[in-house]
């Protein structure tokens, strides 16, 4: 299994090819792409090509409910801006627009790729739109040498507008992006009118450590819980409600029509169910995991942690709490966890932030919110979340994946 992600993470430079992958993952244990009619089976569909809902055995529903487990395809990154293309002192450069609460030091002197959807018309002409991934180093955002900034290791403040435009060339003629782009793929589009490209990190995921318990990568959060609970519907018994919902925009709060805040998941569960009285009432014998990964406890700052509820990386998942609602865990959906995960034998950790931090929130109180379905807030430990390379457990990952077959199964 972890050598299948690890592909899938290096495969999965953004939300569209994630998407992708999990349809891809879905088809080839007998998921089949929704026509709008058939609904007793095993279907998936996806919105924006960034989002994707998969379910099985919907006319169950009524007498068991649901069992859903929710993640997000998104992550931090640099967006690349329109009308990017930047020309001075000689240099070839592509501005950029930061997505999401971006760890910025850590993009400097990385070798970049680029990735993301183009569209145009097609050659009837007609509005089409192709994936891309550029998998060779094309840009960097290098550091300004300590010579020029003594106070580089005390204080060095990043300028979005100005310090992250990527270098991509000494001299060059191009004039758009879009020039820049047919200079780099080939496509079947007539022109590339439009895009929604961001640059990654070229290294590849790898595991790490003295015994290789750790997974380093890009875009663990939360790439990882859409893969686990993509691999955990697939392995979960197919005469179970289940459902998988992993939505785009959460990094920036949810609010599109791709977005965990948008229409998506109420929509298809109103088709599924008959209407909204029958939703509802499927809601309350229904249960969500909101599957995003937890802050694990930093050796180097322990004191960012309240020292009762700081999480282990290879220790088991955290159940996420907050008293003000940032989190959808509650005391009967974190027990009703709690049993799952002992009946699995997995084990189980606590999160909550200290008293004296914000707290972030995740895709689980929004969707609480809007389906009125029991939610818990579990996740992955891990460390450098929303850095350009972020670090997990191994470990955790089969722990996770048994939990949430085990879920899925209940």
């Amino acid at each position: 299994m972890i050598n299948e992600l690890l592909l899938f993470l290096d495969d999965s430079p953004t939300p569209f090819h994630a998407t992708n992958n999990l349809a891809a993952l879905l088809e080839a244990a007998g998921f089949t792409h929704w026509s709008g009619e058939q609904d007793d089976g095993r279907y998936y569909e996806t919105r924006n090509d960034s989002s994707i809902i998969a379910w099985q055995s919907a006319a169950r529903a009524p007498n068991q409910g649901f069992r859903m487990v929710g993640a997000h395809t998104d992550s931090p990154c640099l967006h690349v801006k329109p009308n990017g293309v930047i020309k001075k002192h000689g240099y070839l450069q592509l501005g950029v627009e930061v997505y999401g609460a971006v760890l910025q030091h850590p993009w400097f002197d990385r070798d970049l790729a680029l990735a993301g959807r183009i569209s145009g018309p097609g050659k009837k002409g007609q509005i089409a739109s192709e994936l891309i991934n550029i998998q060779r180093p094309l840009g960097m955002i290098p550091s300004l040498a300590i010579h020029l900034n003594r106070e580089a290791n005390k204080k060095n403040v990043v300028n979005a507008q100005e310090h992250l435009p990527v270098l991509l060339a000494r001299d060059d003629d191009q004039e758009s992006v879009a020039d820049i782009l047919l200079q780099l793929i080939d496509t079947k589009l007539s022109k590339v009118s439009d895009f929604e490209l961001s640059f990654y990190d070229h290294q590849s995921s790898s595991l790490a450590g003295l015994s290789q318990s750790f997974i380093t990568s890009a875009r663990l959060d939360n790439l990882l819980s859409c893969f686990l609970g993509a691999s955990a519907l697939t392995s979960s018994k197919p005469e179970q409600p289940a459902i998988l919902v992993c939505t785009d925009h959460e990094e920036v709060g949810s609010a599109s029509t791709s977005g965990a805040a948008g229409t998506f998941l109420a929509s298809t569960l109103r088709h599924l169910t008959g209407d909204q009285n029958t939703s509802d009432a499927i809601m309350q014998k229904s249960m969500l995991v909101s599957a995003d990964n937890a802050h694990a406890l930093h050796p180097n700052y322990p004191n960012k942690h309240d020292e009762n509820h700081g999480p282990i990386i290879n220790a088991g998942p955290v159940i996420k709490i907050n008293a003000n609602q940032r989190y959808a865990s509650n005391s009967e959906t974190s027990a009703a966890f709690r049993a799952i995960c002992a009946k699995a034998n997995v084990p189980v950790q606590t999160f909550v932030t200290r008293a004296d931090m914000a707290c972030g929130s995740t895709i689980g109180p929004i969707t609480a919110t809007k389906l009125g379905v029991p939610t818990v807030d579990v996740g992955i430990p891990q460390l450098a979340m929303h850095s350009i390379r972020e670090t997990a457990g191994v470990k955790d990952c089969e722990y996770m994946l048994k939990a949430l077959i085990a879920f899925y199964n209940s």
